[in-house]
């Protein structure tokens, strides 16, 4: 009887409960409405019969009056898998940021500008790449939801008059290994565009939408915490619009054939390229450096002519190899390409679906019987909108080329994740994410990318504990020593932000990834076989990426790993006041690297070997016995000489370089960190606008691993470290190496930590200024001067 009575007050609740709801959608929603936690009064939509899982490309489209203009305009947008939302024909909003089903993002967007008295339209563009879409990308189906905070009945989706169409016009293009040398690629299909079925002006008042369709109405939407089930479980965006502006192609490389003229005024955008009718030309365009963002052509005429835009990083010679990226003689272009079919009509403006890559671009032509006119061809760089505020300048000049070109690569490795590289894979794997926070955080100030990071890291957790390596990814791949860096990254954070809420969010998950490793410690005290993808470096050595030990068990460098991910928390659930589980941390740690230097010291080497079976060594795992002090500090130095010069050693590549740096500054030997430059010097030497993934593969021309040392200029030889947790006390401790001058700047959260440095007649001359509140400590050659907030000179001997 009791379940009975239960049942019905259930069934009664949800009746009044969607009454109310649908009564509430005709007046303005309460303002303290929780998006996350309640359902929406919109509902997602689609199309009524087009299949909602393969690639399609909608329109959505509805008008409504106004009789006075509201101060403020309040809607609530998204779409799977992504939309371009326009109000009167002008973009407002695009997405959504990426995430996963569980954490699906919403925009939220105030048009008020951008409507009229009397009749308005709004309109989105939403499409789905269906098999062929990014693994970045997450999806259920083609879908579509607007909520309004005003007059709803006019304008949320599933309620209001809403109409759809299909755009038959795009086609994808799947981009084969064929199409780029054999290399792995993942980052979405191409477009093959026919315009003569687009249907122009579609987003603009006054088109006849007369017949478009009724959407189907999938079901309401619904934030987390929702009682009844969603595909999507909706939250707000957490991170900005991206940035968006123009740039023009630099130079006309070639043309083929080579009496085909392009004037320099069609670059410039002020001119206008003919082809005659029956007529095959390629023209070649080169950027002269790599960019990402959307392509625009403006073309008119043209009927039964094809254009082919091929996208590429660089050209290659007939061995398939790139060599300087500035030279094109006896090379072609290979990589991804858009196809657009022209319709003979004026003024016709396109772009793909989804933004490219390229430095070089090639337009291949081919004319039917009328002519082709193209206005225009240019980018649409498009990037997470970080801002440069951080200065490195010295009486080094090579060092500024670095500078500019590591930022420049870590622009286009972010958008509204961090990316590993932006023409292939476009996906955010945590050990190259963990060295883009941490420029994030010196070079703009701007946390709120890495915060991004972090949760979707948190929110990828398996069953296990662990956390997948990359993220957000459609395809799973489960790489522990990742989930380790994750936990430094938090620790990051946690050093450089005074955000307690937010790092201790993370405190479970940090418990539950150290638990997998903690049940994998065999009786050597070591950690034994492990299974997923071990991955460490690209190195010549290491079995795929991963390591000796880590299929049969006991690798030194895991192990090592894991003991400098236990510190680091250590330290984190001191801070919180979870004494025992610190001390448990700090425990295992010392047992970890007790065990490893007993059986993995080699005496007569000097050096820890990669397994105790001691036939094997690296730098990798020598970098990590001397960060984690596995390594005692009497022999640090020693071991440090062996890991920059003994050639035998299984060598890092540019992304293991970073710890390599790290562990120079540990062991006191950062002097020595400007003469570790070299491969950065030969990159910029070979014509690269932006820092590659490694030497030993021609693949990604843009990495963001690469661009590590706008990081170490300013925390290792500027020096300028925090100290106490929510950088609320800073160490600057120089390593100027060979260097005379240094200005040096960053933002802090307090305001901007300036540096000056200048040796002249056996002296350096300081000058340190600190924000208010933030005081620390010089260190030089054994002198320690303690420094206050404002402006602080002094001099030191030599």
């Amino acid at each position: 009887m009791k379940l009975r009575n239960q049942a019905f007050i259930f069934i009664v609740c949800t009746f009044l409960f969607h009454n109310l709801q649908g009564q509430e959608s005709t007046y303005k929603i309460n303002i303290d409405w929780d998006h996350e936690r309640h359902a929406w009064s919109a509902y997602w939509i689609t199309h009524p019969f087009a299949s909602e899982y393969d690639y399609g490309v909608f329109h959505f489209r509805v008008d409504f009056d106004l009789i006075e203009v509201p101060d403020t305009f309040t809607i609530y947008v998204s779409a799977d898998n992504r939309y371009r939302l326009f109000v009167n024909g002008k973009e407002v909003s695009s997405g959504p940021a990426r995430g996963s089903l569980e954490y699906w993002r919403y925009e939220t967007v105030d048009i008020a500008s951008l409507l009229n008295k009397g009749k308005n339209i709004i309109s989105a563009e939403v499409f789905n790449l269906g098999a062929y879409r990014p693994v970045a990308q997450f999806s259920h189906k083609t879908a579509f939801i607007l909520q309004s905070e005003i007059y709803g009945e006019k304008l949320n989706t599933g309620v209001a008059k809403w109409k759809v169409i299909r755009n038959n016009a795009f086609r994808p293009i799947p981009v084969t290994r064929d199409m780029v040398m054999g290399k792995f690629y993942v980052a979405g299909p191409c477009d093959s565009i026919l315009l003569s079925r687009y249907p122009w002006g579609w987003e603009k008042k006054g088109f006849d939408d007369s017949e478009w369709l009724k959407p189907k109405v999938i079901q309401k939407g619904a934030g987390r915490g929702y009682m009844h089930g969603s595909p999507w479980w909706l939250v707000p965006r957490n991170i900005p619009p991206m940035e968006q502006k123009t740039i023009r192609f630099k130079k006309v490389a070639r043309t083929n054939p080579s009496n085909f003229e392009v004037k320099d005024d069609f670059i410039r955008g002020t001119g206008s390229l003919t082809i005659a009718p029956n007529t095959t030309v390629s023209v070649l365009l080169d950027n002269e450096k790599l960019n990402i963002g959307y392509p625009e052509l403006r073309v008119s005429g043209g009927r039964g002519s094809t254009v082919k835009i091929t996208y590429a990083e660089a050209l290659y010679d007939k061995d398939g190899k790139k060599g300087n990226r500035n030279d094109i003689k006896g090379k072609t272009i290979a990589g991804y390409y858009d196809v657009v079919i022209p319709d003979g009509s004026f003024d016709r403006l396109v772009r793909p679906l989804w933004l490219r890559t390229y430095r070089y671009v090639q337009l291949d032509i081919t004319t039917g019987p009328e002519p082709l006119t193209i206005h225009d061809f240019y980018g649409i760089f498009t990037a997470y909108p970080f801002v440069q505020r951080a200065i490195f300048e010295s009486d080094d000049a090579s060092l500024k080329k670095i500078w500019d070109v590591a930022w420049h690569t870590a622009r286009c490795c972010a958008l509204e994740t961090y990316m590993d590289c932006p023409y292939w894979e476009q996906l955010q794997y945590l050990g190259d994410t963990r060295i883009q926070a941490l420029i994030s955080l010196y070079v703009s100030g701007d946390d709120r990318l890495m915060r991004n990071a972090i949760e979707l890291a948190d929110q990828s957790r398996i069953p296990e504990g662990l956390i997948l390596g990359r993220c957000p990814s459609a395809i799973p791949q489960v790489t522990p020593p990742f989930s380790l860096y994750w936990v430094a990254m938090v620790h990051d954070y946690f050093m450089h932000r005074s955000d307690d809420a937010f790092v201790k969010n993370f405190l479970p998950g940090i418990e539950a990834v150290l638990g997998w490793f903690e049940r994998r410690v065999d009786s050597t005290g070591m950690l034994g076989a492990l299974d997923w993808f071990n991955f460490t470096d690209w190195s010549e050595g290491f079995m795929c990426g991963a390591p000796a030990g880590v299929d049969l068990g006991h690798s030194a460098l895991i192990s090592l790993n894991y003991a400098y991910a236990l510190d680091r928390a250590a330290e984190l659930f001191n801070y919180f006041q979870k004494n025992e589980q610190a001390g448990k941390y700090k425990s295992q740690s010392e047992n970890i690297k007790r065990s490893v230097y007993l059986k993995c010291f080699v005496e007569k080497e000097g050096l820890l070997a990669d397994t105790p079976e001691q036939a094997i060594f690296s730098q990798h795992t020598n970098i990590f016995g001397i960060l984690t002090d596995a390594i005692p500090g009497e022999e640090q130095q020693k071991v440090m000489e062996k890991i920059l010069y003994d050639t035998s050693l299984v060598q890092t590549t540019i992304y293991y370089k970073f710890y390599l740096f790290q562990a120079l500054k540990h062991a006191k030997m950062a002097d020595k960190y400007l003469a570790q430059l070299a491969p950065w010097h030969q990159m910029i030497a070979k014509g690269l606008s932006t820092f590659e993934e490694g030497d030993y593969d021609e693949r990604s021309d843009c990495h963001a691993w690469g661009s590590s040392p706008m990081y170490d200029f300013l925390a290792t030889v500027c020096g300028i470290r925090p100290v106490e947790p929510g950088f609320k006390k800073v160490d600057i401790s120089p390593a100027l190496g060979p260097l005379k001058t240094i200005h040096g700047s960053m933002p802090h959260p307090n305001g901007e930590i300036v540096l000056n440095l200048k040796l002249t007649n056996k002296k350096l001359n300081v000058q340190v200024t600190l924000p208010e509140e933030l005081g620390g400590t010089f260190r030089w050659k054994g002198e320690q001067i303690v420094l206050q907030a404002g402006v602080n000179e002094f001099s030191l001997g030599l």
